[in-house]
């Protein structure tokens, strides 16, 4: 067993977008577990967009100088309580560093279901996965047929949207993204009928090309003009579903979207945001409904994996500036399968 932990802290506020003089790897020495608590040796964490707004000194933001939180997969390998076992797997929220101590109340024990990887825990099966179940079931209320269109439809929760929305029966699906490369895995992969690079022409125009009949729900990840163009591209009673704003994330200084306010009551459009952790009596729900699609292979993973610990920080500002496709995940070189 290693006698040191590695852990990730922030160490100044950004402005405008984070660079890896915002962090700093801290060595210590590995951490005993006090009675009720357990040790945990970290193999998966997960990186997301929300770590760049907490990274801001806003409520509930990161501390300076202090370990950072993230949604992390583990091995117990030291226990002093009985409801946690020397070799148990388990989800908790302690990542962003090699090794944690938790408590029983911190983890959650992983169902393990035949010819599912763990990795889907983070992915398709985690908090991204819940967060575009969640999306389209509660907030849309998807009905078979509808038209969607979806931002930063490559991410992690925007390919989860648009398999979920296929298997639930959805009509046409549009996305938008930032790549030639990454409209291509959508439409070949994923089964998006249409993906524009929000690059090219203003968004309006592009989403008026991509959806000339008009959309039903939107499931926004993004904010800005492509928010704006949304609303005119609704068709009556049609559903924006608010996740995240990851346009002014980097860019605290830009303008609010522009659009016509008008419209909201015209086409009686009803616009609706959340937090997925207020919805985590719907994981078992969302384990029923996927996990059989991915043991018959109807639905995928769609995953960019980083191997090593150490790597951490480059994974999270390459997330930022676009360089995933799918859900990026942080996989410790010992879980890296080995080739015969």
């Amino acid at each position: 067993m290693n006698e040191t932990t590695l852990t990730v802290h922030q160490t100044s506020r950004p402005h405008g977008f984070p660079d890896a003089g915002h962090f700093a790897f801290v060595e210590s020495a590995l951490p005993e577990p006090a009675v009720g608590s357990a040790l945990v040796e970290n193999l998966y964490w997960s990186v997301d967009p929300y770590h760049r707004e907490m990274m801001d000194d806003v409520p509930g933001s990161f501390a300076l100088g202090a370990p950072l939180e993230g949604r992390a997969i583990g091995r117990v390998i030291a226990s002093r309580t009985s409801r946690l076992a020397e070799g148990d797997i388990v989800f908790h929220r302690r990542g962003w560093r090699t090794h944690a101590v938790v408590t029983p109340e911190e983890i959650r024990h992983l169902p393990r279901f035949d010819g599912v990887p763990l990795t889907a825990y983070l992915s398709i099966l985690g908090g991204t996965g819940l967060t575009a179940y969640v999306g389209l079931t509660r907030i849309a209320r998807l009905q078979e047929g509808e038209d969607l269109f979806v931002s930063a439809a490559a991410g992690g929760v925007g390919t989860a949207t648009g398999r979920f929305a296929r298997l639930l029966g959805a009509g046409r699906l549009v996305g938008s993204v930032g790549s030639a490369a990454k409209a291509d895995h959508l439409t070949r992969e994923v089964g998006y009928d249409a993906v524009f690079d929000y690059h090219e022409e203003p968004v309006a125009d592009l989403l008026r090309k991509a959806a000339p009949d008009g959309i039903d729900v939107f499931v926004d990840n993004v904010g800005g003009q492509q928010l704006a163009a949304a609303v005119g591209e609704l068709r009556e009673f049609g559903r924006i579903v608010r996740i995240g704003t990851i346009s002014q994330y980097n860019n605290p200084d830009a303008s609010p979207p522009r659009f016509n306010y008008a419209d909201i009551v015209e086409k009686s459009i009803r616009m609706e945001g959340f937090l997925v952790s207020n919805y985590r009596d719907v994981q078992d729900e969302l384990y029923e409904f996927a996990v059989p699609h991915l043991q018959s292979g109807r639905l995928a993973l769609d995953e960019t994996v980083v191997d090593g610990f150490e790597h951490i920080v480059d994974a999270f500002l390459g997330m930022l500036r676009g360089r995933n496709t799918g859900k990026i995940i942080v996989r410790d070189r010992t879980q890296v399968p080995s080739v015969n």
